[in-house]
């Protein structure tokens, strides 16, 4: 049996699902799925960069494939940290699928439509630096 770790998130488990039938091309062995909540998935009333961001959503995940709790583990790249233990390593990388952001309101048809000071909402600071240097009039 293979045993693989990964966060509860809706995302984190299609990911997996997609692991689990590129590994049935190979192995006849049974896969079991091992849900898992991270210290990012718990914090829900701060922004995680307050936590340090990277790391948040890995940690628990690392340490049950040193513990010999998984063997191994589904996870997005975005959330891992740069620097990788010596004890662990990424062994597979899915194909990328369109990595473009997405632009949602009912007014407007993109960012550079928006009016002087109009607000755009993200959690995201790599979103939030991408718009700060690009459409310096909005907040």
């Amino acid at each position: 049996m293979i045993k693989i770790g990964t966060r509860k998130s809706p995302l984190a488990l299609a990911q997996t699902h997609i692991v689990i039938a590129e590994l049935q091309k190979i192995y006849s062995k049974t896969i079991q799925i091992i849900p898992m909540e991270t210290q990012g998935d718990r914090i829900l009333n701060k922004p995680l960069s307050e936590f340090g961001g990277k790391g948040l959503f890995t940690k628990e995940l690392e340490e049950a494939l040193l513990e010999g709790r998984i063997d191994c583990a589904v996870h997005s790249l975005k959330d891992m940290s740069t620097i990788i233990t010596d004890d662990l390593e990424i062994g597979a990388v899915l194909e990328r699928e369109d990595p473009r952001d997405a632009f949602l309101s009912v007014k407007y048809p993109s960012l550079e439509k928006l009016p002087k000071g109009a607000i755009v909402g993200t959690a995201s600071l790599r979103r939030q630096a991408f718009i700060n240097h690009y459409y310096p009039h909005l907040e």
